[in-house]
């Protein structure tokens, strides 16, 4: 399994738009990571257990990781165009990841199907995902279930 650390240096390294990495940003990234590697490998590429709340798919592991490795990752507090508090992410110096080739070619998927995708897009697809579209909020994601349901309907 990868660690959040190295999926989050991965994606602060080859997302081509650092000013859109927020902490939300990133863990839904992860989220999709993880949604895409469980119908691809039956299997999450974090050991997260998704939570599905006010704002889907979320976690703080994400952010804990952050704050974890104050070595690595600087958070920069600003707002968001809604005037809430944003907080972006970047790299403090340059680190290795240490994940598969495998493990990459997930996250490149997820960072080719994102980056074009403005705050109010990303979000819809979040919520067009299958594990959103058919659990109730105020519940825990079990995605390896759910990518084994979503293939057998389709």
């Amino acid at each position: 399994m990868a660690s959040i650390k190295d999926i989050l240096i991965y994606l602060i390294k080859h997302y081509p738009h650092k000013k859109e990495l927020s902490n939300a940003r990133l863990t839904k990234m992860i989220y999709l990571a993880d949604w895409l590697s469980a119908i691809r490998k039956n299997r999450q590429l974090t050991n997260i257990n998704w939570y599905y709340d006010n704002y889907g798919p979320f976690v703080w592991d994400v952010f804990d990781c952050v704050k974890d490795n104050a070595d690595i990752f600087n958070v920069q507090y600003t707002t968001n165009v809604y005037g809430g508090e944003k907080r972006l992410i970047n790299l403090k110096k340059d680190v290795p990841d240490n994940l598969s080739n495998e493990e990459k070619r997930i996250l490149d998927e997820v960072i080719e199907n994102t980056k074009s995708l403005y705050w109010t897009d990303f979000i819809k697809l979040i919520y067009s995902t299958y594990p959103i579209l058919t659990s109730e909020k105020y519940s825990y994601l079990d995605l390896v279930n759910k990518a084994k349901e979503w293939k057998e309907d389709q």
